[in-house]
């Protein structure tokens, strides 16, 4: 057995998130997404900003109305999925309009995807990216309070490796992978190439903390078993050195409708995150 009590094939479909769904579906739902997003983007509140030379190196902004509850200084960065070898940031622009309705300020990274980019280059490319969010919000509102960073599937990881940077008050990982050794032995590491040390280096699961900000951990209860057993016992460690992670494991929801509870102004992810900014400023 390859891992876990897992053949290859096992183990490939254990990780294979659009066949768990159905291609179709999937793509029903990717396709409504962009029709939001598109629609919110028409908006005129949105601004493309650059981090780097990368043709993906891009953040979407979208501007509270500073008459809203945060006034503009509180900001909700999105980090997008994709195994961190496709997706765009384009189709989670739908993601704004609960961001926006809460007053929050909404910003959608890019960034340069595997195998044009290795892992770990692709982690310092999240954390240039933070690092010209907060100036470029600086600038912008130079009252700015807090940065909340939050990342689906991937870039739940992502989020999970970046959470101690500079001007990031919490984080919420959403469908994360917090360890890499089943994606190394997996179909997925074709494009991404993992060592053995990428996955010492890059599992958030083997590099626990002894402080860190709040880090939300979140997924859907119809998820495929692998995917509920990382944010499980990612949350356990977390717990085990009292860290403050609160647990929000969500009914009905599967690896990507689960972001409607992020998406809605309602969303029980989105009321998570409200309550840990609200009145929390950057520790570092």
């Amino acid at each position: 057995m390859l891992y876990r009590g897992m053949d290859q094939a096992a183990l490939d479909a254990a990780y294979d998130n659009p066949r768990a769904v159905g291609l179709s579906t999937l793509q029903a739902m990717m396709a409504d997404w962009i029709a939001r997003g598109q629609e919110i983007a028409s908006s005129g509140r949105l601004t493309e900003i650059r981090y780097g030379e990368g043709e993906r190196n891009r953040i979407d902004v979208f501007a509270a109305p500073r008459d809203a509850s945060f006034q503009g200084r509180a900001t909700l960065a999105f980090i997008h999925g994709g195994y961190w070898r496709s997706q765009e940031k384009e189709t989670y622009r739908f993601l704004a309009k609960g961001a926006l309705a809460r007053g929050l300020n909404f910003a959608n990274i890019e960034y340069t995807l595997a195998p044009q980019k290795t892992l770990g280059g692709i982690v310092l490319e999240i954390r240039d990216a933070i690092a010209c969010l907060n100036r470029h919000l600086a600038q912008v509102t130079p009252d700015h309070a807090t940065l909340h960073i939050s990342g689906h599937s991937a870039g739940g990881h992502l989020v999970a490796m970046n959470l101690d940077e500079k001007g990031v008050g919490s984080g919420t990982s959403i469908s994360g992978i917090f360890d890499l050794e089943p994606i190394r032995l997996s179909y997925l590491d074709e494009a991404l190439r993992l060592t053995p040390e990428d996955v010492v280096r890059y599992s958030p699961q083997r590099h626990i903390p002894a402080s860190s900000p709040p880090l939300i951990i979140a997924y859907g209860e119809e998820e495929l078993p692998e995917l509920r057993r990382q944010s499980e016992e990612f949350h356990s460690a977390r717990k085990a050195n009292k860290l403050v992670s609160p647990f929000v494991p969500l009914s009905g929801h599967n690896h990507f409708s689960i972001l409607e509870e992020l998406a809605n102004p309602e969303g029980l992810i989105l009321k998570e995150i409200v309550t840990q900014m609200a009145g929390r400023s950057p520790t570092r």
